[in-house]
């Protein structure tokens, strides 16, 4: 949002206080100032050029087409000047850039003005014409002025230019009353009180001199949808006379980015800027019968806007009508047939306060998005909406010659409420993190237009003003405290202590950290995607049925309008991104929830979603140029189950509707993961056209089977393992988890780990026969194993293989 600083002056005694000073004080109470701007409406500002008097003009001695002058400038003698226009004579006031000064012009050239020598004749300044200022096209000749210029004032007073600075202030969502330069002074005037002891009165535009000229017209106002709007006021003016609005006007607009449109536009404009209250101006020659109705329409009435589009309506739009039909669209968007143009002469002058979630729907609805629908949708001010109305007048009065020929009408269905909210003041010291006086607590609270009562040691009853709609709790409350105070005004203490804490149990944040971290060890990066995608794409690759689609009420768009049913469609959406910037080697993960639809609302569940494309290994030269293949992202799920502990887990094949050799991996029945490769058919929807890898992970599963699991601690052992091999004859059916199951039992209290080493499986053996060569080894946490140990503990495995799977001991 873009704020004027001439104009915030306008409406706030700032007592000689800087642009950036001022910046700093609004960032300091939340409303962030990401940039001060300065604004010139003539680069420079014409800076070293002042009104001088030509004193004396005679012909250059050397050129015929050149005069030498002696001109008055204030600074004690005449300065003399060569001068080239032909126009220059004794007697007349002009501009003069002094040695030193800078000239910009509008051809973006700059010009440094220095003593010079022009054919023998020595010049000190330089007598200007409109396009070496910056001011004009015209090279005709030199600026004459008025007689009455003052000598020696500076340019930028005597033409009235006035210099400007924009802040621009990144809004967050819920401040909808600082959307307005009235809204950001209400902070800033309770800020400088508070802090500085300042006065810092607040001028409201004055409405006193309201007054109605004559009765010569009205319009009848009808509301049939009062819960739509709660409040709606009109006037009508006559004798309009539509035309470029004054200069004050189109800079007031121009500073805050704003193009200026005509006299009754650009005030409707300024009042919105200004208040925060969004108007619109009829031509009342255009209203049927004299009547507004604000009402809802049947289902595909047609409508042509302000930008000549015909949009169908819904019967849940609120659309403000005479008998003949729609004239606009209630606080979004005008309509093309009843719009001020420059033969309008009457206007019927709106200011309403509609219903937030209303305007939402509408502007969502047929994707509108407008100053006027930005601000209803977050709320406005309903006890502005006279204060602007009268503002509004008054300025077409004044820039448009209007008389206001009809009194204020106000139907009024629902009074706004002052929310009443408790708060302890105890709250307020243990969320701050600071103790904050009683007394200041209560000064801030009523400097930001809050009403007390109730007031005792603990407590103070807090009474909300409405147009504060972001205020809703004692917590809301604390932090409008904390940030007058001031968040940089909270001390930092010189050493932050933060205790490791053991939670002897899994948790969900605990195990999303852990699992985070490991991926990113292992290479992975992390990404964020929207949680909704498309819900015509989902249900045509089979990622769920319609009915179990979780769907958005008002989405934003087609695209986006359903809540994702899978970890998968975000990651495939970054994938491709990056596939088309040419990273197509690719790990990623991201961690989310998923919905599907229910009996009751919606379920949703938290999940952990893997995605690996392209080579195996960085490109290196001596590395082989492999793909990533089903076996990569399985043994990712591997290590992961290993990292957590869990054990015990088993691969089941599943018919995957998205993917391709896919795998449960089960424990104890439950799910943990999914894993395969994803079908040709959603590739191709994401214009993908490599093979990708993908794992999601269900976190609750994972984190039931570590619930049971105590967490437990033990120090690093102080003695050495010792490491044994042995190479086994094998059945084929024989497997290794079998063979590790069966090392484990047999040697419960040395063997640590078993792992498998090498396969061979060949003509060189039996038939139906293979070789596998394994790893153990062997600790005690207590003592040094002794090579007795060693062996009989050897000997027990050895014993279990040859029993139970068969082995025979090669070598």
């Amino acid at each position: 949002m873009r704020i004027s600083w001439n104009w915030l002056n306008s409406l706030i005694d700032l007592d000689g206080m800087s642009p950036r000073a001022v910046a700093e004080v609004l960032t300091s109470t939340g409303l962030e100032v990401e940039s001060v701007e300065p604004l010139e409406p003539v680069k420079g500002m014409l800076v070293g050029v002042v009104v001088g008097h030509v004193v004396e003009c005679a012909k250059h001695p050397d050129a015929d087409r050149l005069s030498v002058t002696r001109v008055d400038v204030g600074q004690g003698e005449p300065l003399q000047i060569v001068c080239g226009a032909s126009n220059v004579a004794a007697g007349q006031k002009v501009l003069v850039a002094l040695v030193g000064s800078t000239l910009h012009m509008r051809d973006g050239n700059s010009i440094v003005i220095k003593k010079s020598k022009i054919r023998g004749v020595e010049s000190h300044g330089m007598i200007c014409a409109e396009d070496e200022l910056g001011l004009g096209e015209s090279h005709a000749g030199i600026m004459v002025l008025d007689p009455s210029a003052r000598i020696g004032a500076p340019a930028a007073e005597h033409l009235g230019l006035k210099a400007d600075h924009v802040l621009e202030i990144g809004l967050t969502p819920n401040r909808a009353d600082a959307m307005s330069h009235l809204g950001v002074a209400r902070d800033l005037a309770a800020a400088l009180r508070y802090r500085e002891g300042r006065t810092a009165a607040l001028r409201m535009p004055a409405t006193e001199p309201f007054a109605q000229d004559d009765d010569a017209r009205r319009i009848a106002v009808e509301v049939e949808a009062p819960r739509a709007a709660p409040r709606y006021a009109g006037l009508t003016l006559t004798q309009v006379k539509v035309g470029p609005s004054p200069d004050w006007l189109k800079e007031r607009l121009a500073g805050i980015g704003l193009k200026p449109i005509n006299n009754v536009v650009d005030v409707t404009n300024f009042v919105q800027h200004e208040l925060g209250q969004p108007l619109h101006a009829f031509d009342a020659d255009r209203i049927t019968d004299g009547r507004i109705i604000v009402r809802h329409l049947p289902t595909g009435t047609a409508f042509v806007a302000l930008d000549g589009k015909e949009r169908k309506l819904d019967a849940e739009d609120l659309i403000i009508t005479d008998p003949a039909g729609p004239l606009c669209i209630a606080g979004v968007f005008g309509g093309l047939d009843s719009g001020v143009t420059e033969a309008t002469t009457s206007v019927f002058l709106e200011s309403a306060w509609f219903d937030a979630v209303s305007v939402r729907r509408t502007a969502r609805r047929h994707a509108l998005n407008t100053d006027a629908s930005f601000r209803f949708e977050r709320g406005v001010d309903p006890e502005m909406t006279l204060v602007a109305l009268k503002r509004a007048a008054l300025l077409l009065r004044e820039v448009a010659g209007a008389r206001i020929s009809s009194p204020i009408t106000d139907i009024r269905t629902h009074e706004p409420a002052w929310r009443t909210v408790k708060l302890h003041f105890a709250a307020v010291d243990r969320l701050c993190g600071v103790h904050i006086p009683h007394d200041d607590v209560a000064r801030i609270l009523e400097l930001l237009d809050c009403r007390l009562s109730d007031r005792t040691d603990r407590t103070v009853t807090v009474h909300v003003p409405p147009y504060r709609v972001d205020v809703h709790r004692e917590a809301d409350l604390v932090e409008e405290v904390l940030r007058i105070h001031g968040f940089d005004r909270i001390p930092v203490p010189e050493r932050l202590m933060v205790p490791h804490v053991h939670k002897p149990m899994a948790t969900l944040e605990g195990l999303q950290k852990d699992l985070s971290a490991h991926l990113a060890g292992r290479g992975f990066s992390e990404v964020m995607t929207p949680s909704l995608v498309n819900g015509e794409r989902t249900v045509k690759l089979g990622a769920s049925s319609p009915e179990e689609l979780v769907r958005l009420l008002n989405p934003l768009s087609n695209e986006l309008d359903v809540l994702r049913p899978t970890m998968l469609f975000g990651l495939l959406g970054a994938a491709a991104y990056n596939i088309a910037r040419q990273r197509k080697d690719l790990r990623l993960f991201e961690r989310g929830r998923v919905y599907a639809a229910a009996a009751r609302g919606s379920r949703e569940e938290d999940r952990t979603g893997l995605l690996v494309t392209g080579r195996r290994w960085r490109e290196r030269w001596r590395a082989e140029d492999d793909k990533a293949g089903i076996a990569d992202i399985k043994a990712e799920v591997e290590l992961l189950t290993e990292r957590m502990g869990v054990t015990g887990v088993v691969d089941a094949p599943e018919a995957h509707p998205l993917l391709d050799s896919a795998v449960l991996v089960q424990r104890k029945g439950v799910t943990l993961a999914t894993f395969g490769v994803v079908k040709p058919a959603v590739l191709k929807a994401f214009d993908i056209a490599q093979p990708v890898l993908y794992a999601e992970l269900n976190d609750a599963a994972w984190l039931q089977q570590l619930s049971g699991m105590k967490l437990e601690h033990e120090e690093v052992p102080r003695f050495p393992a010792v490491r044994r091999d042995l190479s086994l004859l094998l059945d084929k059916a024989v497997t290794y988890a079998q063979l590790e199951k069966l090392a484990l039992q047999a040697e419960r209290k040395l063997l640590r780990q078993v792992d498998l080493f090498d396969v061979y499986e060949g003509d060189k053996l039996p038939a139906g026969k293979k070789s596998y060569a394994l790893s153990f080894v062997l600790q005690d946490a207590e003592r040094t194993l002794t090579d007795d140990q060693v062996e009989k503990a050897m000997g027990r495995i050895r014993s279990a293989f040859e029993k139970e799977a068969g082995a025979e001991l090669r070598g």
